[in-house]
């Protein structure tokens, strides 16, 4: 029996932020890692055999491994030699190094294997069972009794067990036994049998099965015991993969037929919250996953339905650890088909209301942030088989044994090991995004990043290069799912240009890189196509103007629907849909597709909306909802498509598919930009087109299940008229959905604000730069990485920039002057710093302070006093005076009265966000 020692956990929260966004901060936790897990995902070395580890088992701090391997050696390119290990290893619980105890398993014919391990209460003998005839020489018949002290076979300990056996399990007096045999010292028992734990004797206990036995185990009053396998009968009395039988005579206690035919029962683990079992099968209708069930009554709790062949099941401190090659979690409303996932972690019992019911079943407990990774391996292709928790010097180490030959992508055979302390695995670095689609607000968006072993994380959001965070925000996260976080700047100014960058940091402190530099220009007035999506409820909108792979951000209000690119479609498009300085998103039609980040069901009412560009003759998705992310959906619909000659079609499937389409010469395949729009509420569906209604049906339902949403590509498998690619070739914009149906007004409002004037902004870098040094008057500065101003003794900074002349129709609403202080120490000023204009004649290569140039006397704007610390500052300037030299080079000058200097990089410096730039925004006269 697997004892667990129960579960307390205490979130300690506090708020911090600036402007309007507030963040929920997790404390650090005395573990450093997210309860309730209680083991790190980073592997230690461990030496490692040869072959296949398939049996675990541990007392005072030494591991006990066996399996099917003649050697162990040293971890990767760790120094030491290589070890005989003949199918069994005694390994140092902290060091994972071999032990001096050295055991045999060997047999005359055939090949040797140790199946399975497990010590007696007292911690004094280890009991093996497998196939082999010898230990260390001493005759024994597929068990045997070791003396842990002495390391040594108890000669005396010898029943009779002719074929494999796979499962024990020990009381005080009595050891069980599974497997493959029909007979224990000539006398008949069927694949189970109980043995006297001291001599060896056979009890008359008997709980016979027709199908191999596979796991055993103990209920922790010892009344019971509970039986695993292939089997369908026991003693005579149906019961399936699965049994419960009295401890003493084997009579049956409970029966199970809510098992498939065409699964196993694999092991059987036990604790104070309940049995638990692990499930293999083959076919269709298989159940792979886990099973929770009551010690009060041996009833079912709850049932985790994922596939992928559970070969161990591990009750921790109120923690189910397993170990399985796991692929496919959709029926958890987790992971679709895809990855092999091969060790999980999952509450033991629900916390609150239990989920909803799966075809009779309750789903079972969703997966914690636990997930070190593995792969197949030798043999079957398993991946891990095994694990067993051992305590050593007060720490606890999680052991993992069976066929994989990487732990998390590092070369590691058949053997590693997790400790409760020690974590080192810093989260993955954050993908950032910002937006701004009015005056004073700034929506800060990011991927939220993934740790091994902690689920909730803590972000820091830099503005301007500050190292002093503007916010932090707490967000949870799993490798499978990273909805988008946010926070919101509002302290930001019109016309002006911010930039950010988003840390990640776990509870033992372990903190991400710096994310790239996400930049937004604070518009002028309010853009009128975003803020409207935004106002009639959008709560997933990609507007694809994302500067890196593979984030799509999500404007929405209060969205966390963040896209995940797949196959790198191409980013930046220009001209976009919408007016302005929004680009869109090109797909190749054949393999390209943006999908959700995050599962979700969707009701009956809803409205999907995208704008489109294309010249394809081969069809394709245009936006849709799938149960999968970057394979083939098996369910789909709520979807747009377009048909090999350019006709578009919107349709829900409700038994059937339900379609609504364009009319037979309506083609938009023109490659000019439309805007598609697909309803479905009370009133059935509705189709529209750049504003248009094309038809409508009265369709008002649809599948229920629980997917991703999908932009350029998905299955469009057995629906009308189905185009020749399932990818769409051309350009995407401004994808949205609501959990409304839009009316026509609304519809038609949106495309006709796609062309409202909008702001527009231009970055403007210097193209030259150099300072004057009053106490080096000869020395010219022009190809200096920093540059400075200061009155006393003077310097002078001198900036030259290419103006482009305002854009058709637009005139200059708002310029500043954007610069970063350097990282040396001081580089800040209490002096006020002025911007003027530059009269005289000036060159980087040959100005020094004999020959300056002569300044004007009006500032266009002043800065009054700069903090230390390297960080990106703003100067708003005189925007008639810039207006009137648009078009043209121009030169500005930064001067100061007092004698503390300002250093800010130059344009010649490398510095992220450093370089200086004059930011002109432009909008409708």
């Amino acid at each position: 029996m697997r004892r667990s020692r129960g579960l307390t956990a205490a979130l300690v929260l506090s708020l911090a932020g600036a402007g309007t966004g507030i963040g929920l901060v997790l404390m650090p936790q005395a573990s450093a890692i997210t309860p309730p897990v209680a083991f790190t995902a980073d592997e230690l070395p461990t030496w490692q055999p040869d072959g296949i580890v398939f049996a675990m088992a541990q007392a005072n701090g030494t591991v006990f491994a066996g399996g099917t391997f003649s050697a162990v050696r040293p971890p990767e390119g760790a120094a030491g030699a290589e070890q005989e290990a003949v199918n069994f290893v005694a390994l140092d619980a902290a060091t994972g190094k071999p032990t001096a105890c050295k055991l045999a398993f060997t047999i005359g014919d055939g090949t040797a294997t140790v199946r399975t391990l497990v010590v007696s209460k007292d911690k004094k003998t280890l009991y093996a069972g497998g196939y082999f005839g010898a230990v260390n020489g001493t005759p024994v018949s597929s068990l045997a009794a070791i003396d842990i002290a002495s390391c040594t076979p108890k000669a005396s300990f010898h029943p009779g067990f002719p074929a494999t056996v796979r499962g024990l399990a020990v009381t005080d007096d009595t050891l069980y036994a599974a497997g493959d045999f029909n007979a224990v010292d000539g006398q008949t028992r069927e694949r189970f049998a109980a043995v006297d734990a001291g001599s060896g004797a056979l009890k008359p206990f008997v709980a016979n099965v027709d199908e191999p036995g596979r796991a055993v185990e103990v209920t922790p009053d010892g009344k019971n015991v509970l039986l695993g396998g292939d089997f369908f009968t026991v003693n005579g009395t149906n019961s399936h993969a699965l049994a419960v039988v009295n401890a003493t005579t084997g009579a049956v206690t409970k029966t199970y037929g809510n098992i498939p035919s065409n699964s196993v029962v694999k092991d059987i683990s036990t604790d104070e919250t309940g049995f638990y079992t692990g499930h293999e099968g083959s076919g269709g209708g298989v159940f792979d996953g886990r099973i929770g069930l009551r010690l009060s009554d041996f009833t079912e709790k709850w049932r985790d339905r994922c596939l992928g062949a559970t070969q161990f099941v591990l009750p921790y401190e109120g923690v189910l650890y397993s170990s399985s090659h796991a692929h496919d979690c959709s029926t958890e409303l987790e992971f679709p088909d895809g990855k092999r996932n091969f060790l999980l972690a999952q509450p033991t019992n629900h916390e609150g209301a239990a989920p909803a019911p799966v075809d009779g079943f309750v789903r079972g407990p969703g997966k914690l942030g636990w997930h070190p990774t593995a792969n197949d391996g030798l043999g079957e292709g398993i991946g891990p088989r095994v694990m067993a928790v051992a305590d050593k010097n007060d720490v606890k180490y999680l052991w993992v044994g069976g066929e994989f030959t990487l732990i998390n992508g590092k070369a590691q055979q058949g053997l590693t090991r997790f400790a409760s302390t020690g974590d080192v695995g810093a989260p993955t670095t954050p993908v950032a995004s910002a937006a701004s689609v009015k005056p004073g607000e700034a929506q800060v968006r990011w991927r939220t990043s993934y740790d091994a072993d902690d689920s909730k994380l803590t972000y820091r959001i830099y503005r301007n290069g500050s190292a002093t965070p503007a916010a932090t925000v707490t967000a949870s996260s799993l490798e499978w799912e990273r909805p988008q976080a946010s926070w919101t700047d509002a302290t930001v100014k019109a016309g002006q240009t911010y930039t950010y960058r988003v840390t990640a940091t776990d509870d033992a402190g372990n903190t991400s890189a710096l994310s790239a530099v996400a930049s937004v220009t604070i518009p002028t007035s309010v853009q009128s196509y975003p803020n409207q999506v935004r106002a009639d409820g959008a709560n997933l909108y990609w507007r694809y103007d994302d500067t890196v792979s593979p984030y799509v951000a999500d404007s929405s209000s209060g969205g966390n629907t963040s896209g995940v690119q797949f196959n790198a479609p191409a980013l930046r498009q220009t001209p976009g849909a919408v007016s302005g300085a929004s680009t869109a998103m090109g797909f190749n039609g054949t393999s390209q597709l943006v999908h959700g980040d995050r599962r979700q069901t969707v009701g009956n009412t809803f409205t999907v909306e995208t704008w489109f560009k294309t010249n394809t003759t081969r069809g394709g998705k245009l936006i849709g909802f799938g149960n999968n992310t970057t394979r083939n959906s098996g369910s789909f619909d709520r979807h747009i498509y377009m048909t090999n000659t350019g006709r578009l079609v919107f349709g829900v499937y409700n038994g059937s598919a339900r379609t609504v389409s364009t009319g037979l010469f309506e083609t938009y395949n023109d490659n000019k930009w439309h805007h598609v729009v697909g309803t479905q509420g009370p009133g059935g569906i509705t189709l529209y087109v750049d504003g248009q209604n094309k038809g409508s049906l009265n369709a008002t339902s649809n599948a229920a299940y629980a997917g991703y949403w999908h932009a350029g590509g998905d299955n469009l498998s057995g629906w009308p008229t189905r185009p020749t690619s399932n990818f769409f070739a051309g350009q995407l914009d401004e994808t949205a959905v609501y959990p409304t149906a839009l009316t026509q007004a609304q519809v038609k409002n949106h495309f006709d604000l796609a062309k409202a004037p909008t702001d527009s902004v231009s970055a403007v870098k210097a193209t030259e730069d150099t300072y004057i040094n009053q106490g080096a008057p000869s020395t010219a500065y022009g190809t200096s990485t920093s540059l400075a101003v200061r009155g006393t003794s003077a310097y002078e900074t001198y900036l030259r920039f290419a103006l482009p002349a305002a854009p058709a129709g637009q005139v200059l609403k708002s310029a500043s002057l954007q610069i970063k202080t350097s990282t040396q120490a001081g580089a800040g000023t209490a002096d006020t710093v002025s911007v003027v204009p530059v009269t005289g004649t000036w060159s980087g290569a040959g100005t020094t302070f004999n020959t300056k140039p002569t300044l004007g006397t009006t500032p266009l704007g002043s800065i009054a006093g700069v903090p230390d610390g390297s960080a990106v500052h703003s100067v708003e300037l005189d925007t008639a005076a810039v207006s009137a030299v648009l078009g043209g080079s121009y030169s500005l000058g930064l001067t100061s009265t007092g004698t503390d200097p300002l250093w800010i990089w130059s344009a010649e410096s490398t510095a992220a966000e450093g370089t200086p730039q004059l930011v002109l925004t432009f909008g409708a006269k």
